[in-house]
């Protein structure tokens, strides 16, 4: 068989396909449940291969990416060509181009640093120019960004959307850690990446997963109780257990158990929560503060208060956009929905809590489109250069969030609505006080299309495979005085130290920059991250 596999560099976790090139069937697809990188999101990624070399960061993309050919079972001899789709920092990492004019926001630091805009147009390579890669023969197809911030993600979100094809006002956005999205006014392409976190994926939130088998992915209250749907092996969604939400009790046995609770789940429970009163921000209003669901697990203050913010982020995104192009929310005619969370997402729930717009009154539903366009550029080289000019001929405007003064004064309002309580009327009130789009009211009965019915339709003859671990580490020999604080102090038990004093941790679980309470818990001459290395772990048989 003529191998090929396609991949999507996401942010929260990697997805990729073996595909047969003579007949272009999927043969098996392959997710991860993290990034290979440490930290929880791409701004802690490029923190971390800034701060403590690309070099490390890219060794860990190549690790991961062999650990899914090995899980794909694609031996070297056998690969004849690879595509990868994703943001631009996962891309240029996994490639070893410098990220550095992704680091600076602005041309006057740019030049001040003398950093240059890197080519990141579409492109064919052979694997030996792709550093680690050489024990490989095949060719890598990389799309193109439409700008160097604006990454191939987004190309494919705005090309698969069809809002090219169309003269309505329409907004598409990617559900996920980085909700990258983009505004099409008349002929402009407004573009922007609220950098959300990972609670929409089910990270960050203490029983959360990304969309995998045997995750809860939505609610319903149903005979006196709460009713957990639950993702099967096909990830496809099956009734489980009905439980009251106060107490735990199970009021019915449904015909899954669940391990976990997706970022879709999550926004389910919060829609829920707050319609039946059990949910009052900040606060949780059942006797022990938690909302309980099926196999004993439950959702915190604490989870409400992470979920919050990425869905505020996702908002604050959608108003600045708007804002820029200078148009009211309520003007926006059509939503689209991508990614996982934006395919098992219930869209009327989301559009309550404020995910999609209230006015907008047709929402659709799209799946995974970075890695159905790392496909069709596996199968067609025709179609990479269909997508490069494309991305050439699009009037983009790209709104950097981080420096906009529209998205930080809205991001702060819903702070207040999320963490302080601060009641919907009043945020409302401060949103005309600042001359900022208003929300406009909420829309009865939107027309809702799901266009696919799992965010990767096609999983292929052999099914789906979990690497529930990534398997990618770096470690170092440290002088260690063997009080093993770094190994105590660590929230997610990353690290580990042998008898040799070799030093391993797991970066799919280490939180990375924002965290760091290794290095502090430690003396600096003893545990000190400049000394890491990647370490090169295969996969169990």
């Amino acid at each position: 068989m003529r191998c090929g596999v396609a991949i999507d560099l996401g942010t929260s976790g990697y997805r990729a396909q073996k595909i047969d090139l003579d007949t272009e069937e999927i043969r098996r697809t392959v997710i991860t449940l993290r990034n290979p990188l440490p930290g929880a999101n791409v701004m802690d990624h490029m923190d971390f291969a800034i701060h403590y070399g690309q070099d490390l960061a890219h060794g860990l993309s190549i690790n991961a990416v062999k650990n899914l050919f090995q899980a794909l079972d694609v031996k070297s001899e056998e690969l004849e060509r690879l595509s990868i789709c994703g943001n631009p920092i996962q891309l240029s990492i996994f490639q070893g181009i410098s990220i550095e004019d992704l680091a600076y926001a602005g041309e006057r630091k740019k030049k001040k640093y003398n950093i240059q805009e890197q080519d990141r147009s579409a492109r064919i390579i052979h694997s030996s120019e792709i550093p680690g890669f050489d024990e490989y023969d095949c060719e890598i197809v990389v799309p193109p960004a439409i700008k160097h911030e604006v990454g191939a993600d987004a190309l494919a979100l705005i090309i698969k959307s069809g809002m090219l094809d169309s003269d309505e006002i329409s907004i598409a956005t990617d559900y996920g850690t980085n909700a990258e999205m983009a505004l099409k006014v008349k002929d402009i392409i407004y573009t922007g990446s609220a950098a959300a976190g990972p609670a929409l994926e089910g990270q960050q939130i203490r029983h959360g997963n990304l969309a995998s088998p045997y995750t809860i992915s939505d609610f319903e209250f149903e005979n006196g109780g709460l009713r957990n749907y639950v993702l099967s092996e096909e990830m496809k969604s099956v009734p489980g257990d009905i439980i009251d939400p106060s107490t735990g009790k199970i009021l019915q046995e449904g015909q899954i158990k669940a391990k976990g609770i997706t970022g879709t789940g999550v926004i389910a429970l919060i829609e829920k929560g707050i319609e039946r009163g059990l949910i009052e921000l900040p606060k949780i209003k059942t006797p022990d503060g938690l909302i309980h669901m099926q196999n004993w697990m439950d959702f915190s203050e604490k989870d409400l208060t992470e979920a919050g913010k990425a869905i505020g982020a996702i908002r604050a995104g959608h108003i600045t956009l708007c804002s820029t192009a200078g148009i009211e929310i309520a003007d926006i005619d059509t939503a689209y929905m991508a990614g996982a969370a934006g395919t098992y997402m219930d869209a009327a729930k989301a559009q309550k809590i404020g995910l999609i717009p209230y006015a907008t009154g047709k929402i659709f539903q799209l799946g995974n489109t970075s890695l159905a366009v790392a496909r069709e550029i596996l199968l067609s080289e025709k179609r990479l250069w269909e997508l490069q000019d494309i991305a050439s001929q699009i009037i983009g405007t790209h709104i950097m969030f981080a420096i906009a003064p529209e998205f930080r004064d809205v991001y702060v309002l819903e702070l207040a609505y999320w963490e302080e309580g601060m009641p919907f009327k009043m945020f409302r009130k401060y949103l005309k006080k600042k001359g900022l789009p208003e929300l406009g009211e909420p829309i009865q009965n939107p027309i809702i299309e799901k266009r696919v019915e799992r965010d990767i339709p096609v999983l292929g003859e052999e099914g789906l495979h979990v690497l529930e671990r990534v398997g990618t580490y770096m470690t170092m020999i440290v002088d260690c005085p063997e009080c093993k604080k770094c190994i105590k102090v660590c929230p997610t038990g990353a690290i580990s130290i042998d008898e040799e004093n070799r030093v391993m941790i797991s970066t799919d679980l280490c939180e990375g920059a924002h965290c760091q309470r290794c290095i502090r818990a430690c003396p600096p001459e003893k545990f000190n991250w400049e000394n890491l290395e990647v370490f090169k772990q295969k996969l169990q048989e």
